[in-house]
């Protein structure tokens, strides 16, 4: 059920994107303090019983610690910097999340929106430097300029970064925005607990893929399976294990999913990254059946097959 209540009392929107983000359920927030969202420290600390800001000492660690805790939690790590050189420092981080599909949430304090287009102090375009794209940073850049829509960006901040291919959104935050005075009007109050904590999709693949790929299977004469990806839960983990003993199909991890399928398992064909195993590396190429479950096909994970023989027609 959502905290958020109908006497909601007027505060700074600062305040108000905390309180969202307890909506959220998050309970730790990773960053470095900056002058451009004071507002949202101030608010860190009226909620200090129900939420924790970690400080940092550099942003491209902060924004790694709310990567990894995505990884660890399966819901997006939240990170809190400053504009110009904090986002910038943060951009590793980001583009971490963004390759291993991790939720992730990067708050960017940004310049008085007066000033903005005037060369500000440290001013950067971040809907143009973090902007989505096929070799991008994030999967959603946004700027939030009126302060009582906050609730609705924050809850589609987290259901963008935890759907379909998981991985980071920005949000960007004029210093003035922060500091105005919110009010929620009552329509506003009554769509709040719609905006409640957002849960991510569970993804089933249908009767149909089910058969069709039971039928790939029993064709198949070499099959392989490539597990990665994020969000794997205990039960996942358990069910793919299940998966291939049935079918007695070796499974090999992702790059940088090391620990997707269990390493001392009978049935472990190794790690599909840097410096793979030479006979890991001609299996996949002999195989006639590639099984890729959460991985992403990149450069990396590919590394086994060559450039000009790509996973195409020839082989599923």
């Amino acid at each position: 059920m959502s905290t958020m209540n109908s006497s909601f009392t007027p505060t700074i929107a600062g305040h108000l994107l905390v309180k969202c983000l307890v909506e959220q359920g998050v309970t730790h927030a990773f960053g470095v303090p900056g002058e451009s969202f004071l507002a949202v420290l101030d608010g860190f600390h009226q909620y200090r019983q129900l939420i924790r800001f970690v400080v940092n000492r550099q942003e491209g660690g902060a924004a790694f610690m709310a990567e990894a805790h995505g990884k660890l939690t399966r819901r997006p790590g939240v990170c809190f910097v400053t504009r110009g050189p904090g986002a910038t420092n943060a951009s590793i981080g980001v583009h971490t999340a963004f390759q291993d599909a991790t939720p992730m949430v990067l708050f960017v304090g940004d310049v008085d929106s007066r000033t903005r287009d005037r060369e500000a102090f440290q001013e950067v375009n971040f809907l143009s430097f973090f902007g989505p794209s096929t070799q991008g940073f994030a999967k959603r850049v946004e700027r939030i300029d009126d302060a009582t829509r906050i609730p609705e960006y924050v809850a589609r901040a987290f259901a963008t970064a935890m759907n379909g291919r998981p991985g980071p959104v920005v949000l960007v935050l004029p210093q003035d925005m922060l500091a105005q005075a919110v009010s929620l009007t009552p329509l506003q109050n009554k769509l709040a607990p719609a905006l409640g904590k957002v849960q991510a999709v569970e993804i089933d693949m249908g009767q149909k893929s089910t058969n069709l790929l039971g039928q790939m299977l029993q064709k198949a004469e070499r099959p392989l399976v490539i597990a990665g990806g994020s969000g794997w839960s205990a039960s996942g983990a358990t069910a793919l294990q299940r998966f291939a003993e049935n079918w007695c199909l070796p499974v090999a991890n992702a790059f940088r999913f090391q620990d997707t399928f269990d390493n001392y398992h009978p049935l472990y064909a190794g790690d599909v990254g840097l410096g793979i195993n030479p006979k890991l590396a001609a299996r996949i190429k002999a195989s006639d059946l590639i099984i890729a479950l959460g991985a992403r096909l990149g450069e990396v994970t590919t590394g086994a097959t060559p450039s000009s023989n790509p996973p195409g027609p020839n082989k599923p």
